[in-house]
């Protein structure tokens, strides 16, 4: 009777194969910055938990949600860019801009939602001007977008150098006032905001746009190479102006969340949070090379730069200088961490 030995390499593993990469080899390599920057969030809630306490309450989650919702929506914006290949510096500036604009409407006495809709128009406008640099006069998106900033900043400072604010009994900060949904213990209540509403409903509409029609496969097919796309048959012009335009109108509604939540406006709002945005995008996953990016990645992204300021705060010994630098150091990480993933997709 002839028996065969096994070894257990032949029957279980294969030989040089680790259990961590054959847990990796289910996971697609594209959602892996993505998976990272949800491990680091959760990371940084169990280190605040334990380090701070009083973390994992309804109220960290509910002031996180409130305080982020419009870097949510500008992070949602920049997502389409960034996945076509291209840039948006301009939307700090466009919030300065439709903020003060719209804060002195409506001290005028102008009807508070035609206000909201100015305040969105200025957005749409500044973002149609980008993307018609961008495609009908081949200007860079670096440079086009560079001098919307610039000139939206300056039309801002036209407005006015000094803080504006909105009356007391201004519709607008409706959409700021907080909603009890749980009352928890003590101040530890589960509370919303029409402006958290609308930056879910943002995230959910750019979540069915880039993956459930057309014109979300042509911004990744543009991103993945804009030749192919056009010898395809697909409508590159049309949708890469559609991509600033969305991203010039969501400058307008996170200008209008901001807004209300705050009660003011002044011509310095808004600085270096395309930067932020930006930041947000490439933590939760989106590639800045174009052609891969998810837009709840990007909300993960803008959860990660919240919860981080809530931890330097809590911390104390911390100076707020080091807000930018850690914001820096957490953005290389995730470029390099993209690297590789595209050097093995390369392999």
């Amino acid at each position: 009777m002839n028996t065969t030995l096994t070894t257990p390499s032949e029957t279980s593993t294969p030989q040089g194969v680790s259990p961590l990469r054959r847990i990796l080899g289910f996971v697609r390599p594209d959602t892996l910055p993505t998976l990272a920057a949800l491990l680091i969030f959760v990371l940084m809630l169990v280190y605040g938990e334990t380090a701070y306490g009083r973390i994992f309450q309804l109220s960290t989650l509910s002031n996180l949600f409130i305080n982020n919702a419009h870097l949510i929506i500008l992070a949602v914006g920049l997502t389409f860019v960034i996945i076509s290949g291209g840039i948006d510096l301009s939307v700090g500036a466009i919030i300065a801009l439709s903020s003060v604009a719209g804060v002195m409407l409506a001290g005028a006495g102008w009807n508070p939602w035609l206000v909201i809709l100015i305040m969105i128009a200025i957005g749409t406008v500044a973002g149609l001007i980008s993307g018609v640099l961008i495609q009908y006069f081949d200007v860079q998106p670096f440079i086009a977008t560079l001098a919307m900033m610039f000139l939206a900043r300056g039309l801002a400072s036209i407005l006015s150098t000094v803080p504006v604010r909105l009356e007391d009994d201004s519709a607008i900060l409706l959409l700021g006032e907080k909603l009890k949904i749980i009352d928890g213990p003590k101040v530890n209540d589960l509370v919303i905001t029409p402006g958290v509403l609308i930056a879910l409903v943002v995230v959910l509409g750019a979540f069915l746009v880039l993956h459930r029609t057309r014109t979300g496969r042509t911004v990744y097919a543009i991103g993945g190479s804009e030749q192919s796309a056009s010898l395809m048959g697909l409508p590159v012009l049309r949708t890469k102006l559609l991509i600033y335009v969305i991203s010039g109108s969501l400058a307008g509604v996170a200008a209008v969340v901001y807004t209300a939540r705050l009660g003011s406006a002044q011509n310095i709002t808004g600085i270096g949070w395309e930067l932020n945005a930006i930041a947000a995008a490439v933590i939760g996953g989106t590639l800045l090379t174009g052609g891969f990016g998810y837009v709840l990645g990007s909300v993960v992204g803008a959860l990660v730069l919240g919860l981080m300021n809530v931890l330097i705060t809590r911390d104390g010994s911390i100076p707020p200088e080091a807000t930018t630098i850690i914001t820096g150091g957490i953005l290389l990480i995730f470029v390099l961490l993209q690297r590789a993933v595209m050097s093995r997709q390369r392999e």
